[in-house]
């Protein structure tokens, strides 16, 4: 029988570790070992060696997280690694090998995010030129937290952490998904991610167990965190032999 007693949460883009506050509450009054990766966002190739690092850190198996943009960054980062026993999507990314996360946006009509983002350049170490991607304050609350109160989405917006242009084009190098157990969660009324890409997504990665959040936004992990918690324990239990 597994003892899988680590979990490791992902956070997506726009947004940083402290999204994963409630789940995190939750898990560990349940009794897990959890560990919350803070990614910079800046390249899909930075974000899985960050996340390769926190994963080698555990002791014991792990079963790995990843919210939006996340699911990208677990998607590769768990690839090969036999202490990763199972990947939970929330509301998430899941590329293919050679796929890339802007060409999955879109797939199916609804994202918001395209005409939502606010581009800021910044100079690469090479000298060439970059954009940070962050969401216009008109903008945030519809497209990525509609089910939270104004006053916290103001402070998610104050606070967001940029995203890079570059993340949307980065190419998935392996996909663990083919190999370890999977578990998604989809939001019913997401405005970041269309449900429809979610639900093909998990279907396509023969997905063990989907869920499926009534009316909640991409920020579903916030809004409704005993349901995400809930789908991360059952994915631990599914690890059981």
């Amino acid at each position: 029988m597994s003892t899988v007693k680590n979990i490791v949460l992902v956070h997506g883009g726009f947004v940083d570790g402290s999204g994963w506050q409630a789940v995190y509450r939750l898990l560990t009054r349940d009794g897990f070992n959890v560990s919350v990766v803070q990614n910079p966002a800046h390249s899909l190739e930075g974000d899985v060696a960050i996340t390769h690092q926190v994963l080698d850190s555990q002791d014991g198996p792990s079963v790995l997280v990843g919210h939006s943009y996340g699911g990208a960054v677990i998607t590769e980062a768990a690839a090969g690694n036999p202490n990763v026993k199972a990947l939970v999507y929330v509301a998430a990314f899941v590329p293919d090998k050679g796929e890339q996360v802007g060409e999955l946006l879109g797939k199916y009509p609804g994202s918001e995010i395209p005409d939502a983002v606010d581009p800021v350049p910044f100079p690469n170490q090479d000298g060439s030129t970059g954009s940070d991607l962050y969401l216009k304050a008109d903008k945030f609350r519809s497209a990525f937290a509609g089910d939270l109160p104004v006053p916290v989405t103001n402070i998610m917006h104050a606070a967001q952490r940029p995203f890079s242009a570059s993340s949307l084009t980065d190419v998935t190098q392996d996909a663990a998904w083919h190999t370890i157990p999977s578990w998604g969660l989809v939001a019913t009324s997401d405005k970041a991610i269309p449900p429809a890409l979610q639900r093909f997504e998990y279907q396509r990665a023969h997905a063990r167990g989907t869920v499926e959040v009534r009316g909640a936004s991409h920020s579903v992990m916030i809004s409704h965190p005993e349901a995400v918690t809930k789908l991360i324990e059952r994915a631990d239990r599914g690890t059981r032999r």
